[in-house]
């Protein structure tokens, strides 16, 4: 099984990325997928987003509206759309197999994650 997140960078605050999660070796269509991020600093996964297999989203108060989760499962690809970046969204995002179960917010397929860095 294999997650390849892809997508970051620097961009300036009120900008936008776009990343991507490719799944391999595992049944997309049979897989809730999550973003999560970790912090500058801080210890384990922030949740981020959720999409279940279905299409319905999930999101916490503090992307909502800004960040849209999507799939698209012929590419067994999901998309984390960002949207009026934040210096505070400054962290390392990765795309897992599943859904947090608070607290905990650690999958065993994760991706290697990929930085954003929201500053000007």
């Amino acid at each position: 099984v294999q997650l390849v997140d892809s997508g970051g960078g620097w961009v300036q605050p009120g900008g936008s990325l776009t990343l991507s999660c490719v799944v391999s070796g595992f049944p997309f269509t049979g897989a809730a997928i999550t973003w999560v991020r970790q912090l500058p600093g801080k210890k384990g996964n922030e949740w981020t987003s959720s999409i279940y297999t279905n299409g319905t989203a999930y999101q916490p108060d503090s992307v909502k509206g800004r960040f849209t989760i999507s799939r698209d499962d012929a590419k067994s690809t999901a998309y984390l759309q960002m949207n009026s970046l934040k210096p505070e969204d400054t962290a390392v995002y990765r795309c897992g197999i599943g859904v947090c179960i608070h607290p905990s917010c650690e999958f065993v397929y994760q991706g290697q994650g990929t930085q954003v860095v929201v500053s000007s």
